[in-house]
C-alpha cells in the first residue's frame, strides 16, 4: 500500500473492516490474501445476502463488491444499502464491467469502479480512499447528532430565537415576532450562543444550515 502519511490515517486503516462480496471463491481468497499482507481486517462473502445478515452497520471500513452474482447483483446491494441508510464506501470490482454499469455505480456514490484482472496497488489506493472517506463521513455524523443534541437541549423559547436570529432577523424584529423585549431576546441569545457553543452568530448560522442541508434538524425554518 502506498506509504501511509501520518499516525491518524494509519490508525483509521488498522481499524477498518474490508468487505469483500464475491461469488468467486478464487477471488475472494486472492483479495483476502491481498489484503491481509498489508495487515488489514478483512471479512469475505459468497453472496449479497450472507453480507446482509451478517453486516454490522456502522463500523468503519468499505465494500469491495462484484457486480455480476446470482439472486442479488453487487448494483442491487448498493441499491438495498443506500434504501437502509447503510452509508459504506462502495469499490466495485468486476470482469463484465461496462460504461453504463459503470455510471450508475458512480452516480450511486461507489468510490470507483475497478476491472479484473485488477492490479493490486490500484486496488489498495482505492481501499485507503474508501476507507478515509468513510471515517469522515462517520465523523461527520457524530459531529451532527451532537449539534442536533445541543438543538434538543434548547429551550422551546431558546429555539424559537435562535430560529429568527439565524435569518438575520434584528433582535428587534424577533422581540415583535415572539411579544418580547429586545432586552430579552439578548438574554435568550445569549443563552443560544452558550448552549450551543457558537463562536458567533456566523458559527450559528452554519450549524443551523448543516442540520437543515441534512434533513436533520427539527427547527421551525420560519
Amino acid at each position: 500500500m502506498t506509504p501511509v502519511e501520518g499516525q491518524t490515517v494509519s490508525t483509521i486503516m488498522k481499524q477498518a473492516t474490508i468487505h469483500v462480496v464475491d461469488d468467486d471463491q478464487a477471488v475472494r481468497e486472492s483479495i483476502e490474501w491481498l489484503i491481509e499482507s498489508v495487515g488489514l481486517n478483512i471479512r469475505t462473502y459468497a453472496s449479497a445476502n450472507e453480507f446482509l445478515e451478517n453486516y454490522t452497520e456502522d463500523s468503519l471500513g468499505c465494500l469491495i463488491l462484484d457486480v455480476r452474482m446470482p439472486g442479488i447483483s453487487g448494483l442491487d446491494l448498493q441499491h438495498i444499502l443506500t434504501e437502509r441508510g447503510i452509508d459504506l464506501s462502495v469499490v466495485f470490482v468486476t470482469g463484465h464491467g461496462d460504461v453504463p454499469m459503470a455510471v450508475r455505480a458512480l452516480k450511486n456514490g461507489a468510490v470507483d469502479f475497478i476491472e479484473k484482472p485488477f492490479n493490486d496497488q490500484l486496488l489498495l489506493d482505492t481501499i485507503q480512499s474508501a476507507v478515509q472517506k468513510h471515517s469522515q463521513r462517520l465523523k461527520q455524523r457524530a459531529e451532527l447528532e451532537n449539534l442536533q443534541t445541543r438543538y434538543d437541549n434548547l429551550t422551546t423559547r431558546e429555539q424559537e430565537v435562535m430560529d429568527r436570529v439565524v435569518t438575520g432577523k434584528p433582535n428587534r424584529d424577533v422581540g415583535g415576532e415572539l411579544g418580547i423585549s429586545v432586552k430579552t431576546v439578548e438574554v435568550h441569545r445569549a443563552k443560544v450562543m452558550e448552549k450551543m457553543r457558537a463562536r458567533s452568530i456566523a458559527d450559528l448560522v452554519k450549524m443551523a444550515m448543516m442540520m437543515r442541508e441534512t434533513g436533520n434538524d427539527k427547527t421551525s425554518r420560519t
